[in-house]
């Protein structure tokens, strides 16, 4: 028996063979795109000295990612295939550009924090391989899943590694004008505020998930 062919109704086998569930759980967690797929790295490292800007970008990753996804996959009987990459540029670049506008018109100061990597979205390893890998192949409701999951567990790191350069930062967790968390005398950790503090949180979180991936990896196996 050689590999099963596509199905043609409901596209290439995925993450979770195609059952929701296991999709979300796959992109959430088991197959996280920064934790396990090391992609969207460059924004996770860039936005996250602060937690609201790591919430502002997930937001925005999760919405154009689902918003092409779905638009791929309901157009992907009629894209040709010599030309999708390009479909799929211009897709994902019309949300982007509607996020941008939106942000400009109703949050400047999360836009001028953000600047340039809102527009920088269209370039998301993340946001291209869920539209080349699965939207192009699947039903859209399983698409929309995906994406989501997809979406979910990148903003997931990010809301960590903000929270954690923002707290261990300045000690202060803000959101607007309110602060939530402030602990008195607490200097600024320059470190993590800049460069090396966001390599330094990437990396602890990816060896803490990959510790607890491996851990539960063999529980399962006795």
């Amino acid at each position: 028996m050689g590999a099963s062919a596509p199905n043609l109704a409901g596209g290439v086998p995925g993450p979770g063979g195609g059952r929701p569930i296991l999709a979300f759980r796959a992109g959430v967690w088991n197959d996280n795109p920064i934790a396990v797929q090391i992609l969207g790295i460059c924004s996770a490292l860039a936005v996250t000295t602060r937690l609201e800007n790591a919430l502002v970008m997930g937001a925005a990753v999760i919405f154009v990612v689902m918003m092409s996804s779905l638009l791929l996959s309901l157009l992907r009987k009629a894209i040709p295939r010599r030309i999708r990459m390009i479909a799929e540029v211009a897709i994902i670049a019309t949300f982007v550009i509607l996020v941008d506008q939106f942000l400009r018109a109703y949050y400047w100061d999360m836009s001028k924090r953000l600047g340039p990597y809102v527009g920088l979205i269209i370039t998301n390893c993340i946001i291209m391989g869920r539209a080349e890998a699965f939207a192009l192949h699947h039903r859209p409701g399983i698409s929309l899943v995906d994406a989501a999951a997809n979406g979910l567990g990148y903003t997931f790191i990010l809301a960590v590694i903000g929270l954690v350069r923002e707290l261990g930062g300045t000690g202060t967790i803000v959101f607007g004008e309110r602060v939530l968390v402030t602990i008195p005398g607490y200097p600024m950790n320059l470190v993590l505020r800049g460069a090396p503090g966001a390599f330094i949180a990437l990396g602890f979180l990816v060896a803490l998930l990959a510790a607890l991936g491996l851990r539960k990896t063999r529980e399962a196996q006795g």
